[in-house]
């Protein structure tokens, strides 16, 4: 929880990466791959892999 001058208490509660301290964003490069078929395809950038579907077998891709 933040302080009246701006800090943050300790024990966590501050400006952090969330409650499940997940990582940060993998950016635009790298490929996504298919969880059932091990295919890969470029990543492109400003689509999500979870939102790509995989070229062989139709199942949703995940990022590598």
């Amino acid at each position: 929880m933040l302080r009246g001058n701006g800090t943050s208490s300790p024990g966590g509660g501050g400006r952090g990466r969330g409650r499940m301290g997940g990582q940060n964003a993998a950016g635009p490069g790298g490929e996504c791959i298919c969880p059932v078929c091990n295919t890969t395809v470029p990543h492109l950038q400003g689509q999500p892999c979870n939102q790509a579907v995989c070229p062989k077998c139709g199942t949703h891709m995940t990022r590598k």
